[in-house]
């Protein structure tokens, strides 16, 4: 195998993909409450989430650097390998930009993809770049294929309340006091780097249904390709039901169903309480 695969941590994969051997996540730095810690190094998830929701003030994330890039980079041409990286949405986020100036300090074979998505949206590329190299494609047909699937990566999520995007200031105090109050859950979906609001629903089992629903509503011919991976937070409770209702809707439907916990990075904009779905051809 002649190919190192690195993304940074705003990709969310499932732990039996954060292990394989060829992949390299390189860790943003999270600040909170003007501390900073390395994603996912310096705390847990789990004590990640406790420690959002007792914070003054809103975590913020700093993009990952030139210098960590470039001494993956060097690492892996130096072992003789070709590269392979893997950037959450460069609208959204400085580091594929870091990693583009990495790139070109760097003497070697080194391709840089933008996943224009986040979360378990960008680790749709990285979980499918896994498959296309462990199947012995060549570097130029996994940069191809990860492309493909680009195209074809969503994410559908939805927070449990507004308290977390009320205090980011991503809802006015007047819409999240009403949302709370009627127990509305909005649904946003995120693809090509934009998000948009699918639906608002009242009740937590209509929104799992309408994520369920929304998701076969893209591909409804296509079920049978798709790779779908289910994520949660803080909230073990929703996240049981969201599995139930996939499972019910969609075993023996699609590809594969993979789980994971949501990253620090995606969670500190959204909240600790949010459950989603990620997916792609």
């Amino acid at each position: 195998m002649n190919i190192k695969l690195i993304c940074d941590s705003m990709c969310d994969i499932p732990e039996e993909i954060e292990k394989k051997e060829y992949l390299e996540i390189i860790p943003l730095t999270l600040i909170v409450d003007g501390k900073e810690f390395v994603d996912n190094e310096d705390m847990t998830k789990d004590e990640f989430y406790k420690f959002m929701l007792e914070a003054k003030d809103i975590p913020k994330t700093s993009q990952a650097t030139y210098v960590q890039f470039k001494e993956a980079f060097d690492s892996a041409l130096a072992d003789g390998k070709d590269v392979i990286c893997i950037t959450g949405a460069s609208n959204k986020s400085g580091t594929y930009q870091s990693a583009m100036l990495a790139k070109n300090d760097t003497e070697g074979r080194i391709e840089i993809i933008d996943s224009e998505n986040l979360s378990i949206g960008s680790g749709q590329l990285v979980i499918r770049a896994c498959d296309f190299i462990e199947e012995g494609l060549s570097t130029d047909e996994v940069v191809s294929k990860i492309k493909e699937v680009r195209e074809s990566s969503f994410i559908l999520f939805t927070p449990a309340s507004f308290d977390f995007l009320k205090k980011s200031g991503r809802v006015p105090l007047t819409t999240a006091i009403i949302g709370n109050m009627l127990n509305i859950r909005p649904i946003f979906s995120m693809h090509s780097g934009e998000i948009q609001l699918e639906a608002k629903v009242r009740g937590a089992k209509k929104a799992f249904s309408k994520l369920v629903d929304t998701l076969i509503s893209k591909y409804p011919e296509e079920l049978s390709e798709l790779t779908i991976t289910i994520g949660e937070a803080g909230n073990r409770e929703d996240f049981i039901k969201l599995k139930e209702e996939v499972e019910a809707k969609l075993k023996d439907k699609v590809k594969r169903i993979m789980f994971f916990k949501g990253g620090a990075c995606i969670c500190a904009h959204t909240g600790p309480d949010i459950v989603a779905i990620g997916f792609s051809k």
